[in-house]
């Protein structure tokens, strides 16, 4: 999969999600936004806020216990908006992907910039990544966790 087919996915997305950095109370909103089910769990060094649309399309939230989210993950037929998802940190992403004229590796983009990590890949109708502030990961959280 070419980079560019990951960015058109970016640029036609439909959806809306908190964003990484922001405050948790905007998981409600997100939740109304795609008319989604919501599971939260607690974990020992975070909270999971898991949206479920009714296409089928999962985000997973990430927050904090000063209640921002330091990681979103998500899954579904299509590209969520990353705009959207990585808030203010979505220029950090874009550059990194221009400047680097990144293409993806066996499927996969990675990108990491200014301690914001991106990886993203699939297939037609099959898409998942994650996104983490690599400096706000709470103490015990290791990448591997954020999926």
């Amino acid at each position: 999969m070419h980079v560019a087919v990951l960015l058109v996915g970016i640029l036609s997305a439909r959806r809306s999600f908190a964003a990484l950095g922001d405050d948790v109370s905007s998981v409600q909103a997100d939740r109304a936004h795609i008319n989604a089910s919501l599971r939260t769990t607690p974990m020992s060094a975070y909270v999971l806020h898991e949206l479920r649309s009714p296409s089928g399309a999962v985000v997973r939230e990430f927050a904090s216990a000063s209640g921002r989210i330091f990681a979103v993950a998500w899954q579904g037929a299509s590209q969520p908006d990353l705009r959207q998802l990585l808030g203010s940190h979505f220029e950090d992403f874009q550059q990194a992907v221009q400047a680097q004229n990144r293409r993806a590796v066996g499927g996969t983009l990675h990108v990491q910039q200014n301690g914001l990590v991106v990886e993203m890949g699939g297939h037609m109708r099959s898409i998942r990544g994650r996104a983490y502030l690599s400096d706000q990961l709470p103490a015990g959280v290791r990448a591997e966790d954020i999926h």
